[in-house]
């Protein structure tokens, strides 16, 4: 278990879910937490819940000019924790331009938006912790989610390279690629739910990750399983399980 005490961390997509649950976990643990999204108001009401130092910033992870206007005002940080993310489900046969070039300009560039504004720093100090939240549906192409599984692919591509480049220095890179969580992210999935987490459980899940030195987790552990190892899966035989109507 790491000493939290005195250490200043920046969540971005904080406003409820997870990242609400995980901003509770850690400022009971001592982490003074500065909190971002796009609503102040529900920031504000995750503050005022909280029992330890809080500031809210808020911030639109798809707009530069935001973000780097949030950068300045956080000032620096000893980590990240990046939640911000949409799920919205398309499918390839009803393409919709805005729809899937806004999952990408959150779900990835908005990482990347975030990133660009603290490594440097971190690099400079040889210290910093970075955590990256995916999805199970990074590992492979999934039915309905053209944009989401490719961005969320994306982001753990990104995390698995920021981990080579920066595993010898003091900057720790962490990437938690959960499964359902019962959020408002669900509201609109009509497909089966196996296995959904509460928000409550998904945050103890990433906390633990974050108590550690793991570059990665997949949680909940027996689903996460069907989804890692159908990336050794041929083609035909994965698009047969997944893909068949």
């Amino acid at each position: 278990m790491q000493d939290w005490t005195g250490k200043r961390y920046w969540l971005i997509g904080a406003s409820d879910g997870l990242g609400r649950e995980l901003a509770g976990l850690m400022s009971r643990s001592g982490i003074e937490v500065v909190l971002s999204a796009r609503s102040e108001d529900k920031l504000t009401a995750v503050a005022d819940s909280l029992p330890g130092a809080a500031t809210v910033v808020p911030m639109d992870v798809s707009d530069r000019a935001s973000v780097e206007a949030a950068a300045e005002a956080v000032g620096q940080v000893d980590g990240i924790v990046f939640l911000a993310g949409l799920g919205t489900l398309i499918k390839a046969t009803e393409w919709d331009a805005d729809k899937v070039e806004q999952l990408f300009d959150v779900n990835l560039l908005g990482a990347a938006r975030v990133i660009g504004q603290v490594i440097g720093p971190m690099v400079e100090r040889n210290a910093g912790h970075i955590v990256l939240i995916g999805s199970l549906s990074a590992y492979r192409g999934l039915p309905g989610s053209i944009g989401y599984s490719a961005s969320k692919a994306g982001l753990m591509a990104l995390a698995e390279s920021m981990h080579g480049d920066l595993k010898d220095t003091g900057i720790l890179v962490q990437l938690a690629n959960p499964g359902y969580i019962e959020t408002q992210m669900q509201d609109d999935n009509p497909h089966s739910k196996p296995f959904m987490m509460t928000p409550e459980a998904a945050a103890r899940e990433v906390f633990e990750q974050m108590n550690t030195s793991s570059f990665h987790k997949a949680f909940p552990m027996g689903f996460s399983l069907l989804f890692r190892l159908s990336r050794f899966l041929p083609t035909s035989i994965y698009e047969w399980i997944f893909f068949r109507r």
